[in-house]
């Protein structure tokens, strides 16, 4: 498994001499290592996800032999990034993830090059890894692409109040004479979007296939939202709560899940089921509402 380099949360764009500043993208967290035999794609967790790119995996081919990439996997829809796509992708059965190539292409926005050629690079400098990386990458062109970067401050600033409408989250910012930090918070972001503790009032979908679960923010007007879907694993660690729980009350036949519902975004008034008393998860969202809907990053099952 190889560890990847974390970030730590900022609140105000970070200025100075010897920083470099990038856009970060919405999607999964991707590393694309490229060895003698073939190309194998880790997912931030360690779990091998190449069946589920099957697109990005033979983009990859054309890369050298002991080439490691690191960077973030995007599905672009309607002019930005998608994240609920970007999950579809990611859930797919390798049958299923040959017809989303397809119809949802992925694209790999790569912000660094940790071996290349069978050189390890993680101890060279940021700039200098940049370099080899905008090398590496430009002559083969979509869906593998180096990220943007600047140094100037003012326009890092300008990408980061209006990018946001093509899906882009915020900035990353590292130090140009920095090596590679695996495992540690060594580079920093700004986003837009907040990581908070929300009441889980319900779900969509069955006990034992939740869809997406419906919260309420402990910030607004308590308005209930609907998350966007959830990964498999997220799926499993609700259905394992909800089964913890008494068994929910028959729902008569053509009722919709008892007679609640809540408005999603781009689908209207759907069904749901209530928890009482709630769950809690902690979850990303957007700090404006013209935004996709909160993601769930996981339970707070000790609370």
């Amino acid at each position: 498994m190889i560890r990847v380099a974390l970030a730590a949360t900022v609140r105000t764009l970070p200025r100075g001499a010897g920083l470099a500043y990038e856009p970060k993208f919405d999607g999964h967290r991707l590393v694309v290592v490229r060895t003698a035999e073939d190309v194998v794609l880790q997912a931030r967790s360690g779990r091998i996800v190449t069946a589920a790119f099957p697109d990005l995996a033979a983009a990859a081919r054309q890369l050298p032999a002991g080439t490691v990439l690191d960077g973030e996997v995007v599905v672009w829809h309607g002019g930005r990034t998608d994240f609920a796509l970007v999950q579809r992708r990611a859930a797919a059965t390798a049958a299923r993830a040959a017809v989303l190539a397809q119809s949802l292409p992925a694209s790999y926005a790569a912000f660094d090059v940790l071996e290349l050629a069978g050189l390890d690079l993680r101890g060279r400098t940021y700039e200098r890894r940049r370099v080899l990386l905008v090398d590496l990458l430009l002559p083969l062109g979509p869906p593998l692409q180096p990220v943007p970067m600047t140094t100037d401050p003012e326009l890092a600033a300008t990408w980061y109040e209006t990018l946001p409408a093509s899906g882009i989250e915020g900035l990353v910012v590292k130090r140009l004479d920095q090596t590679y930090p695996a495992g540690r918070r060594g580079w920093q972001k700004l986003r837009h979007t907040e990581v908070r503790d929300a009441a889980v009032v319900g779900y969509t979908g069955t006990p034992r296939r939740p869809l997406a679960l419906v919260l309420v923010l402990p910030v607004g007007d308590e308005t209930p939202l609907v998350s966007s879907p959830l990964t498999a694993a997220l799926r499993a660690d609700v259905a394992a709560a909800v089964a913890e729980r008494e068994a929910p009350a028959r729902t008569p036949a053509g009722s919709r899940a008892g007679g609640a519902t809540v408005t999603a975004i781009g689908l209207g008034e759907v069904p749901y089921r209530p928890l009482d008393p709630p769950l809690t998860a902690e979850v990303r969202h957007p700090s404006t509402a013209r935004h996709p809907p909160p993601e769930v990053l996981r339970l707070r099952t000790e609370l």
